[in-house]
């Protein structure tokens, strides 16, 4: 794995402070070969909608939300939409008392404004002064922020992994509770066991959860909420519009800081 382009543009010796940011604004479809780093990174989504596959699972991250990654952790970054986002480096030293698994946060507002106010500072200057002290504020609020649940975790064990990258595939097919035993050699009850295990999800939920971020990526993409009922397998727009609603508080129009036709 290799070094984070962004990271790549300065020599070592001009990454001193604590934390370093970026502003990009990143094309629909432009896909971020895996790649690890010594750094931790916040990926703070402003306008857009991007997903970060991990071996931990597959992170769906929408506007005024973030993805954590802790040190080292192998990803690839890959833009829904043409999306507005803001990078923020936490040297390895200084990432040590921050979460030490990935996780979806919630942005307040005192951090976006935080972010905000720290990147309107030259890089040079922030290793002291003024921006040194922000940048303290930050760290001290990532180690605050809620969680959100939007993460796909993904099971370790052979059977189980090929069956559920199965369903990531092809999400509007869903093998019964039998028929993804029967796949993987065991009973029911076993089944059931080791997903729960693997997941920390019931089968039901885990691939309730798949339907959903597959719905993500496809609203994200332009998709019509009737488009991408249908294309999931719900019983109509409807039935869609309801568990999305359940599961995210919104409806799709609103989750993506529009209105919802439905």
């Amino acid at each position: 794995m290799g070094i984070h382009p962004e990271l790549a543009e300065f020599p070592k010796q001009a990454i001193a402070a604590p934390i370093i940011g970026y502003a990009r604004t990143q094309p629909r479809g432009l896909n971020n070969d895996w790649h690890a780093h010594d750094a931790a990174q916040l990926f703070h989504v402003v306008k857009g909608s991007i997903a970060i596959d991990t071996e931990h699972g597959t992170y769906f991250v929408p506007p005024e939300r973030a993805v954590w990654l802790p040190p080292r952790v192998g990803h690839q970054t890959r833009y829904l939409t043409d999306t507005e986002i803001r990078y923020i480096y936490v040297q390895f030293p200084h990432a040590q008392d921050l979460p030490q698994t990935p996780q979806v946060m919630q942005v307040t507002t005192l951090l976006r404004a935080l972010i905000l106010e720290f990147m309107s500072y030259p890089r040079a200057e922030t290793e002291n002064g003024p921006a040194a002290r922000i940048a303290a504020v930050i760290l001290d609020q990532l180690k605050l922020l809620p969680a959100a649940p939007l993460q796909l975790p993904m099971p370790q064990d052979a059977r189980l992994r090929d069956l559920c990258e199965a369903v990531v595939r092809c999400p509007a097919h869903v093998p019964s509770l039998t028929e993804a035993a029967e796949r993987c050699a065991t009973s029911v009850r076993s089944f059931e066991r080791r997903v729960k295990v693997e997941t920390g999800l019931s089968y039901r939920t885990w691939c309730r959860q798949v339907k959903l971020f597959r719905a993500l990526e496809l609203l994200a993409s332009g998709r019509s909420v009737s488009d991408v009922s249908h294309k999931l397998g719900y019983e109509g727009p409807s039935a869609f519009v309801a568990t999305f609603r359940k599961s995210f508080g919104v409806t799709p129009g609103r989750y993506f800081g529009g209105t919802d036709p439905d």
